[in-house]
């Protein structure tokens, strides 16, 4: 089953606040008892439909499935097809890989002042944040460069973005997770604005970071008294011109009992924002500018006097994956475009590229549906089956070290930080997330007490999933692969289930297997399952600086 609308399954949702019939209740019981019984607990609790899930636990090099419901059908993975995307770019390009940012003298340069335009040209940089940008200046500093006498002329022609406006995905333009690629993406085109409250002089102080020269910031904020709470901490962020993006208007009521609070969103255009944090960092290395921006191609004879080299793809993919970045992803799927079928790089050429590496690979992507490669999508669609199957080829890669490494360790960094229970020193997990409204999804690598490495795929499509039930069968199958023991001999062969009418696979019990007693059925409003336990082998890595949906 896909993602559902709003309003759709409406009686179903009406059901489930109100009570379920006896009738309605069986039928769930009746679905749910197919699964391992810690997991259809999770189910019968909160009322969701077997029929609404899909999960696979496999054995790394095991050719058949541990566990398998509904595997092969087709449902919204959310952002755990960030998986697809970067483990398809560690394929293809290597995770030596890096991406340059080219800077031109078009003029005369003495030594020390450049007598003509700068240029600076980019080809996709998915991570040119304001660290990046700030050494690229001071590398220019050190070659001499102080006083730039034309304009900034920038080129992003390495792109043809073909992608609906920002707001299309949820009515919110001005998310950073909704920002459009760009070929000279600079900082995810994203600003932090802080506020703290200034009692003494009756107002809030608003800071950003970067400092945009060209960005223009109206501060109606009113200091009040009062707790400090609410939606943004009552404050209301709003662009007076939705298209240049360079006049921001902040009001509401921020109360003086409020500490220093942070608001990530998305200002200017590209090149706007671009030209403006360079003209305040030039000026901060000690630079001196004051020509205007110039969007156009670099002349094709034209030789860079820098070239900027970004961290390796094996780096960026760890900022991916752990941070679930859908605008780093998005930019991947145009580099692969871009080096897949020549420049300027696709969205449609990305997908191609995707689409034949995992066909060389042996692997069945029938059931791929891919748009952006982030998950970012309402469309995008893949099978649990097809995920585990992708799991187990990355294993097997001479680049497994680096992909599984950009997962997020279970509970202890990226999107699970703090998730788990951390009381149990034995095994390890390395997990996907994935999250939209009515979706939750986890996928990756559990090291289990048997001393055994599965690749486990779950995904939850139903009302009201993204809200706690999701998380709960992720858990409760999270569990159930941790605690496997090695199996007794003569275990069965293992049923799998291709039909939402059919049975769910699972090798027959194993009597040395400790498994949680069954609690009392939970109400549908309450967590069903205890938490999941995981162990603390490392301290938890420092948070990336990229912005987060």
């Amino acid at each position: 089953m896909g993602i559902l609308a709003h309003g759709v399954r409406a009686e179903s949702v009406a059901m489930r606040a109100g009570g379920l019939a006896l009738l309605g209740v069986a039928a769930f019981a009746a679905h749910a008892a197919e699964l391992p019984p810690e997991i259809g607990r999770v189910l019968t609790g909160h009322a969701i439909p077997a029929t609404d899930v899909s999960i696979v636990v496999q054995g790394v090099d095991d050719s058949k499935p541990l566990l398998s419901h509904l595997a092969d059908q087709a449902r919204s993975p959310a952002s755990v097809m960030k998986t697809v995307t970067t483990w398809s770019a560690l394929e293809y390009l290597g995770p030596a890989y890096t991406w340059r940012t080219e800077v031109y003298f078009l003029g005369q340069f003495d030594g020390e002042k450049l007598d003509g335009d700068l240029g600076i040209k980019g080809y996709g940089d998915p991570q040119l944040v304001v660290e990046e940008v700030w050494k690229l200046l001071r590398a220019l500093r050190r070659m001499g460069l102080k006083e730039i006498t034309g304009d900034l002329v920038l080129d992003d022609s390495y792109f043809a973005i073909d992608e609906p406006e920002p707001g299309a995905f949820d009515g919110q333009p001005y998310r950073t997770y909704n920002v459009v690629p760009n070929a000279l993406m600079m900082n995810f085109k994203a600003v932090q604005f802080q506020f703290m409250p200034d009692p003494a002089r009756g107002r809030v102080n608003v800071s950003t970071d970067p400092v945009l020269a060209n960005l223009q910031i109206d501060n109606n904020l009113a200091l009040v008294d009062g707790p400090c709470g609410g939606y943004n901490a009552g404050i209301s962020f709003d662009h007076a011109d939705g298209d240049s993006l360079e006049h921001v208007v902040l009001g509401g009521k921020f109360s003086r009992r409020c500490n220093i609070y942070t608001l990530g969103r998305t200002v200017l255009q590209h090149d706007t924002f671009a030209y403006g944090m360079f003209t305040s960092l030039w000026k901060e290395v000690g630079g001196s500018f004051a020509g205007k921006l110039r969007k156009a191609p670099i002349p094709a004879d034209a030789t860079p006097a820098l070239v900027w080299r970004s961290k390796p793809l094996g780096e960026i993919v760890r900022s991916i994956n752990k941070n679930s970045n859908n605008v780093m992803t998005r930019q991947l799927l145009y580099t692969l475009g871009a080096e897949g079928a020549g420049a300027p790089g696709t969205r449609e050429n990305g997908v191609t590229v995707v689409r034949d590496l995992l066909k060389t690979r042996g692997l069945d992507a029938s059931s791929l549906m891919l748009q952006n490669g982030a998950g970012l999508s309402r469309d995008e669609r893949a099978s649990m089956q097809f995920l585990a199957d992708l799991l187990r080829a990355a294993y097997a890669s001479p680049y497994a070290p680096e992909f599984i490494a950009s997962l997020s360790l279970g509970g202890l960094d990226g999107t699970t930080r703090g998730r788990f229970d951390s009381s149990e020193p034995s095994q390890v997990m390395h997990l996907k997330t994935g999250r939209l409204d009515h979706v939750s999804a986890v996928a990756g690598y559990v090291h289990a007490s048997n001393e055994k490495t599965y690749v486990v795929a779950v995904v939850m499509n139903s009302p009201d999933a993204h809200r706690g039930p999701g998380q709960e069968l992720e858990e409760a199958v999270l569990r159930y692969t941790l605690a496997q023991s090695k199996p007794r001999a003569g275990a069965g062969p293992v049923v799998t289930s291709t039909t939402p009418s059919g049975p769910v696979s699972v090798l027959p019990p194993d009597p040395t297997s400790e498994t949680p007693s069954d609690p009392a059925p939970a109400t549908p409003s309450g967590p069903v399952s205890a938490p999941l336990s995981v162990p603390v082998s490392a301290p938890p890595s420092a948070p990336v600086s990229a912005p987060l949906p």
